[in-house]
């Protein structure tokens, strides 16, 4: 299956995504592991805790890097009876796990710094030992950038995580730097490593929590891509027979894999066969301009015939979208002959009391139309 990266616009294949992510993921093993080996020897050899540590930071991102290749891998498992969904969350759970060993390795860092600032060793910093980490500052930045614009491009929770720690790495190696170089310009007589150490770990423990909220959101189920949900709509209103896409609900498989519903204005003067053909054209559009699936098709049904009709819905709309709060409201239908209007509102969770507003506005149509009855859906704030 093809899918639209919502970020770039660009549709690549599942097989070809699931390649990309691990030859990007086996260059960045490949680096980290001949970073963490020049670094930990030149650590010991100087005896720097700081760069010993920050070779155990390399070491933890090859373990990273190892378990996005897994987590994609699993994730792009076809749908079978049991997981008819697929197994694209599974990358999800990958992220986690990176972000884990992340925060791990940060806490770690953080126990034997402190011990270094208890029992402290004087350093043996030298140029050599400089021009080492300097490279490891470049090399980390070039890989960072590089694996966190593929991540970006094929919308890899995990690869982004590595990208982004990556270039975590490369301001931490600079703060090593910079602490070797204060200790040879003043002749030894000046050493920061233990307590630069205790900065760095704290950056990577740092680093670590905002990565597992991240993951964390991805598995809970967040908020649609504002972006996304816009164009679905706009594709769908492409349709000359829609006069508004409403009720955007997508449900998350895994990156790119999104199954929904929508529901859609229509002139009521539609048949059955035309309002068959339409929810076709929109599903067929959506799915191929964005690679999102839209299982369901809800119609809400409008009639411009009516003038009093008309009045009446826009005096509703008027009263109701005078609130505080309220987003939108849509689907409306006015039957004059029974005395009764269906609509749905939508109230931003930013309200305080979102089911107390809506009472009230509730009871204020009730007031300025007495006679009539009015079933009103709150609806959820579910996309843009």
């Amino acid at each position: 299956m093809q899918q639209e990266n919502e970020i770039t616009g660009s549709v690549i294949s599942e097989s070809d995504r699931q390649k990309i992510i691990v030859r990007t993921s086996l260059l960045g093993i490949l680096a980290n592991i001949f970073l963490a080996s020049v670094k930990l020897v030149t650590g010991l050899v100087s005896h720097s805790i700081a760069i010993v540590l920050d070779a155990v930071n390399n070491l933890s991102d090859v373990l990273s890097s190892v378990v996005t290749i897994a987590g994609a891998k699993l994730a792009g498992r076809s749908a079978d009876k049991k997981h008819p969904y697929g197994y694209g969350r599974l990358e999800y759970m990958s992220a986690m796990i990176v972000s884990v060993i992340v925060l791990y390795a940060g806490i770690t860092a953080f126990t034997e710094s402190v011990k270094k600032i208890i029992h402290p060793e004087t350093p043996d910093y030298s140029v050599v030992t400089l021009l080492i980490i300097a490279s490891g500052v470049a090399v980390k930045i070039i890989l960072g950038t590089y694996v966190k614009k593929i991540g970006n491009k094929v919308n890899s929770g995990s690869l982004s995580a590595s990208g982004a720690d990556a270039l975590s790495d490369a301001v931490l190696s600079f703060a090593v730097l910079a602490c070797g170089a204060i200790f040879v310009l003043t002749g030894g007589r000046v050493s920061l490593e233990a307590f630069v150490s205790v900065g760095i770990s704290l950056f990577i423990i740092r680093a670590g929590i905002g990565m597992i909220g991240d993951a964390l959101n991805s598995i809970l189920g967040q908020r649609v891509d504002a972006a996304l949900a816009r164009r679905i709509k706009s594709i769908a209103a492409e349709n000359k027979d829609v006069i508004g896409a409403y009720d955007l609900m997508l449900n998350d498989y895994g990156p790119d894999k999104y199954i929904g519903s929508i529901h859609l204005e229509v002139p009521d003067t539609l048949s059955a066969g035309e309002i068959d053909r339409v929810t076709h054209e929109v599903s067929t559009d959506v799915y191929d301009k964005t690679g999102v699936i839209i299982a369901a098709v809800g119609i809400y049904s409008v009639d411009f015939r009516d003038d009093d009709e008309a009045k009446m819905r826009d005096e509703v709309k008027a009263v109701v979208m005078g609130y505080d709060h309220v987003l939108q409201t849509h689907g409306h239908y006015v039957d004059l002959e029974h005395k009764f209007m269906n609509f749905d509102m939508v109230i931003d969770y930013n309200s305080e009391d979102r089911t107390g507003l809506f009472k009230t506005i509730k009871e204020d149509l009730e007031k300025r139309w007495p006679d009539f009855t009015f079933r009103i859906n709150l609806d959820p704030d579910m996309s843009e």
